[in-house]
């Protein structure tokens, strides 16, 4: 094991390693924020009601393109 040291600085080893596993843990941090249900800092989002969303479009759009002018 120690010939492994002879060939890498040790110094510079642990640096690497340090900065790989910040990134890795922000990146984790940033992924579950994204998510509704890890969220900590807004905490979950309240779901709209089915009805709500599949509410049906205006019909005066659909008026409007069938007239025809001559």
């Amino acid at each position: 094991m120690w010939r492994i040291w002879r060939l890498m600085d040790p110094l510079r080893v642990f640096v690497v390693q340090g900065v790989f596993l910040f990134g890795l843990a922000a990146m984790i941090h940033l992924i579950l924020l994204s998510t509704n249900k890890y969220n900590w800092l807004d905490g979950p989002t309240a779901k709209r009601p089915v009805a709500a969303a599949n509410a049906q479009m205006p019909t005066s759009v659909a008026s409007l393109s069938a007239t025809t002018t001559k």
